[in-house]
């Protein structure tokens, strides 16, 4: 007897029942969460300082949470512009997850927030799986990155519900081609809306906060088509003999709040349950066979 486990999906899976849970408590006091995803060097940082100020301007309660490995950074600068912001380190992890973002904004985001701006970790490839219990998914892409750029990561570019093109100042110093970026994000995203901004020249100023209002006043966001049509490719064999073989095309290491870290391709084998080993730090580390190559 085979029975067929898709492991990382039900990692994912109970990251959008929290995700589901914390979009209803922060709707339901009138706060609409937008993330924001982009490569390191974006500028996805200069660009919300400037919206953050525009908010406030504006007489907007908003609020940012912004995620790193190491520093607080952004943090300092984003608080500048006046506004409450918390810097989160996550000590290694690529990504923010819903129930440790709800962590964080416990007994922290003032009760009158009506935006918060969440800057994910710098990287377009563990954040775009999860969900954080947002109302508005924003993927940022540089001029200086490459017009195939959402190509290369279509799974950040397809979940996208709307794409920011930053640095647009510097547009034709470095030849990048709107056309064929357009292209490729209609490829890969089919109706999504494509902006083009600079943080410092000020195209564009606005028009992030702008969309962020709009959805959270209910306006209809753009559906992407790939949202309907995620899988994951990881599946263990549980045998009549009570042996579980784990394939992953990269090992997952599961924590206690589901924090999950994939890496190279590895075989997990349990027996009758999956064993793993308990560390000081709280997490929990199955048994896998060392990669060969990380990634």
């Amino acid at each position: 007897m085979c029975r067929v486990v898709d492991l990382r999906q039900a990692v994912l899976a109970k990251n959008d029942m929290a995700a589901q849970v914390l979009r209803a408590e922060l709707t339901a006091r009138g706060t609409t969460v937008v993330n924001l995803l982009s490569s390191p060097g974006s500028g996805k940082t200069a660009l919300l300082e400037r919206e953050l100020l525009l908010a406030r301007e504006r007489g907007v309660a908003v609020a940012a949470l912004t995620a790193d490995l190491a520093t607080e950074n952004d943090a300092t600068r984003l608080a500048r512009s006046g506004v409450p912001v918390k810097q989160v380190l996550t000590d290694g992890l690529c990504h923010l997850e819903a129930g440790m973002l709800g962590r964080h904004l416990d007994g922290w985001l003032p009760e009158d927030t009506r935006l918060l701006f969440v800057e994910n970790v710098g990287n377009l490839v563990c954040p775009a799986s999860y969900d954080l219990g947002e109302s508005l998914r924003v993927v940022m892409a540089s001029v200086t990155e490459g017009e195939d750029k959402p190509l290369k990561y279509p799974t950040a570019f397809g979940l996208a519900q709307l794409v920011v093109v930053t640095k647009t100042d510097i547009a034709r110093a470095v030849a990048f081609d709107e056309a064929a970026f357009r292209a490729h994000v209609e490829q890969v995203n089919p109706g999504v809306e494509v902006v083009l901004t600079s943080a410092r020249a000020g195209e564009g100023l606005g028009l992030l906060l702008d969309r962020a209002l709009a959805a959270g006043a209910g306006a209809e966001t753009h559906t992407p088509v790939m949202a309907g049509r995620q899988s994951s490719h990881g599946h263990d064999h549980v045998h009549g003999n009570g042996h579980d073989h784990v394939h992953e095309d990269g090992h997952d290491h599961v924590h206690e709040d589901g924090h999950v870290h994939v890496h190279g391709d590895v075989h997990g084998h349990g027996h009758g349950d999956v064993h793993g080993h308990g560390h000081g730090d709280g997490h929990d580390h199955p048994h896998v066979r060392p990669a060969a190559q990380t990634r």
